[in-house]
């Protein structure tokens, strides 16, 4: 193969393994010293990432209105609006029942907020993860209902919460399911119960089942505006601002890891520009602690933002995050995102532990499709986090489980592959007498199992889902975009491939091939991230970082590997924000030898 072009369809060539090949067209412009086709290239990006071609303008500048469903077609929908519109009138006591992550905490905020504005002040309650678990309890609907609420409202969580439902119907509440996660045929008896992931929805509906929670309350914001604009409910009264809460919804959307095509890109490209305009205080103050020196980005939202409003569900004080984005105190705002930041920095010290525990059981389980590594002691509010880092760095679907020191049972949570549905088979091995209960979505489950059926249930997991893996994986290869020389990695091309953005899960950021490169410097910095300066046949250098990679095979090879030897690089291109000067560098996936 040609020193000049990347290693398209060589997989022995790949420092990490992975088979390089182009996503779309070829766009080998790795001589070029610069970019003229600004139009050409965004729709090559849309165009390969399933846009067709008679629909590039509307994906080009994702306006809501131009994704929005009419909210009449989830089932259950109109029935919540009606109901929280009565409530409204009646002046009912309504409380929100969230769940204790970032989805739960933007969706509670989102209700209690827009409820705000239509002149009612509803409260929230958050489970502690530790002591209640997750999703809607009996006992504390009951204590609800006591304490005055006759509607409560579920956001993300209640729609496997059978028993739950039936306390609170029995105690004389009301409950409207908002939900995303898998349903099974026989749904919880519920005022309504709006999620598109219902067996029983029409395909319309259905087809936006890739909505996070907080989507799903944003489309109810939608419904119940517009049922109190039909009963005439604006006619003395300013009607809300729906679109400013956005920045909710774009942070619960990426932080929940959902797919970033059609309404949820609409979504979060919108909310990125609400939540540059810093109106919601809490939003701002959490922005400033993560020490963002711009607007957030996409990514922020998932690894800067995202995290610390975690932290207070997973070791900390469940109901911090809905407090932080819902207070209209600047004073309180400053404080809970400082206590947040703290929590994250100690949730950081306890996954590192249980990550170390559980890779150590990886050797004993390498015949597993499905690893399920389980330990006394572990934290459960890392586990779900754990399980991610273990999915990535062996490629399998992985479950961890906190198993209890009195009589073990197991607390779990596991991340999947893209291509195999850990949520439906969760379902299932609760429906097959696996598990104590269970449910999820595609690429992230919760799980819990009584002492003794852990090992039947790691083998009834292998299973079922062997085939799915085995498919999955031989699907997986690494998709290159475009390739270019090191004198063309700037950021006038950064800001080019942005604006086809934002990116996430279903919607992926370009890899851009850059080569060939020789190495000027190498070393470690960080947690093991390894550093790069290289340049090019053109003279042009810049700095690529491969994190977490220093114990790698690829990381050994890229610190220690022959220095006259020319190397292409694969990644993501971005701006340094490092740097005195505004310039490019790579977050290098791969890299493989000329």
């Amino acid at each position: 193969m040609a020193m000049n072009a990347p290693p398209i369809g060589d997989p022995a060539a790949s420092l990490g393994g992975r088979l390089w090949q182009w996503r779309g067209g070829n766009m080998d412009l790795a001589d070029a010293s610069g970019f003229t086709l600004e139009d050409d290239l965004v729709t090559q990006l849309l165009l390969s990432r399933g846009v067709a071609r008679d629909d590039l303008a509307r994906h080009r500048a994702p306006a809501l209105r131009n994704f929005l469903p009419d909210p009449s077609i989830f089932r259950d929908m109109d029935n919540a609006a009606e109901r929280l519109a009565d409530a409204i009138a009646a002046r009912e006591v309504i409380t929100v029942y969230g769940d204790y992550d970032v989805d739960g905490a933007t969706s509670a905020a989102l209700m209690i907020r827009l409820l705000r504005s239509l002149g009612h002040d509803a409260r929230y309650y958050i489970p502690d993860r530790l002591l209640e678990g997750y999703g809607p309890s009996g006992e504390a609907l009951v204590r609800i209902a006591e304490d005055g609420s006759t509607l409560v409202v579920t956001v993300d969580c209640g729609a496997m919460a059978h028993e739950a439902l039936e306390m609170a119907r029995d105690a004389g509440l009301d409950v409207i399911v908002v939900d995303h996660h898998k349903c099974s045929a026989d749904l919880p008896r519920a005022v309504a119960l709006v999620n598109p992931n219902r067996l029983d929805e029409d395909d319309a509906a259905a087809a936006h089942g890739n909505l996070a929670a907080v989507g799903v309350a944003f489309v109810l914001a939608v419904a119940l505006v517009r049922c109190l604009r039909g009963r005439g409910w604006f006619a003395d009264r300013p009607e809300p601002d729906l679109m400013a809460l956005l920045d909710l919804v774009a942070l619960g959307t990426v932080a929940d890891v959902a797919a970033l095509h059609g309404l949820n890109r609409a979504l979060v490209a919108q909310g990125l520009k609400v939540m540059a305009r810093r109106e919601n205080i809490g939003m701002a103050a959490l922005i400033d602690t993560s020490r963002l020196g711009r607007a957030p980005s996409c990514s922020d939202l998932g690894f800067a933002l995202g995290p610390r409003v975690n932290a207070g569900g997973r070791v900390g004080e469940s109901t911090l995050g809905v407090r932080l984005l819902t207070t209209a105190d600047p004073d309180e705002a400053t404080a809970i995102a400082a206590q947040l930041s703290k929590l994250n920095d100690e949730r950081r010290g306890i996954e590192a532990s249980v990550q170390e525990a559980a890779e150590a059981q990886i050797e004993r389980q390498h015949n597993r499709a499905v690893l399920v590594l389980a330990g006394r002691g572990w934290h459960p509010g890392v586990i779900g986090i754990v399980a991610g880092r273990i999915k990535e760095k062996t490629g399998k679907p992985c479950f961890i489980v906190a198993l209890d020191a009195t009589d073990g049972t197991g607390k779990g949570s596991g991340r999947s592959i893209t291509g195999v549905d850990i949520g439906a088979a969760i379902i299932a091995a609760r429906e097959a007498g696996l598990l104590v209960a269970g449910g999820g979505h595609a690429m992230a489950a919760g799980l819990t199992v009584a002492p003794g059926k852990l090992e039947a249930l790691a083998d009834w997991l292998d299973d079922r889902l062997a085939g799915e893996i085995l498919g999955a994986r031989s699907r997986q290869s690494m998709a290159i975009d475009l390739s270019v020389a090191p004198g063309g990695l700037t950021p006038a091309l950064v800001e080019l491939l942005e604006s086809a953005g934002p990116y996430g899960n279903g919607w992926p950021g370009p890899r851009v091939a850059v080569g060939p490169v020789w190495r000027v410097k190498a070393d470690v910095v960080g947690t093991d991230h390894v550093r790069l300066i290289l340049r090019g046949r053109d003279g042009a250098s810049f700095k690529g970082m491969a994190f977490r990679a220093a114990a790698t095979d690829m990381g050994q090879a890229l610190l220690h590997g022959p220095g006259d030897r020319a190397l292409w690089l694969a990644g993501r291109a971005k701006i340094d924000d490092w740097s005195s000067r505004r310039v490019a560098e790579l977050h290098i996936d791969d890299a493989a030898w000329a």
